[in-house]
């Protein structure tokens, strides 16, 4: 066992992990924080990413130990209280989801997204910068929309048009 400490969502934590212990492994299991999904096993799908220290990874590819000391941030890290991140608000919008499984993994990499490229994104710089990350469920057009709606929110420091209108 080895001592394992970092800053999750903003909180100080803790724990004795076996050293072969994955970062996803360590949020869902020690943490109970099950947004972070698990999908393949591979680093093909997706599912599991957060950011880490600020950037997008495959959780289910880094081991926790990787991690002493790092900010983590996972979806349950992005709503601002009871108010949902600017991105999640979009996909609820834009329905950008059909079963849900792909969701948090879709968020943290949509927003990691535009921290990289900023809030005006084109659908070809969206889909191409979404590689890695797999919905078996849709054809993405809804999840691009949701993407381009909350990069746009982002960079105004609002929620997605039809909140900002009410």
């Amino acid at each position: 066992m080895a001592n394992l400490s970092m800053t999750v969502n903003g909180k100080p934590v803790a724990a004795n992990v076996d050293p072969r212990t994955l970062l996803v492994q360590f949020l869902r299991e020690n943490l109970r924080l099950t947004g972070t999904h698990v999908g393949c096993d591979t680093s093909q799908c997706g599912a599991c990413v957060v950011h880490l220290d600020g950037k997008a990874v495959k959780s289910c590819t880094t081991l926790a130990l990787a991690c002493e000391g790092a900010q983590v941030t996972t979806i349950e890290g992005l709503a601002n209280g009871g108010a949902l991140h600017p991105m999640q608000e979009a996909f609820r919008e834009h329905h950008g989801l059909q079963c849900g499984f792909c969701t948090p993994g879709m968020i943290m990499a949509a927003v990691d997204i535009v921290n990289r490229r900023g809030n005006h994104l084109d659908e070809k710089t969206i889909r191409e910068d979404l590689d890695g990350n797999i919905c078996r469920c849709t054809g993405y057009h809804n999840i691009v929309k949701a993407i381009a709606a909350g990069a746009e929110a982002m960079g105004k420091g609002a929620k997605p048009a039809r909140q900002a209108a009410e």
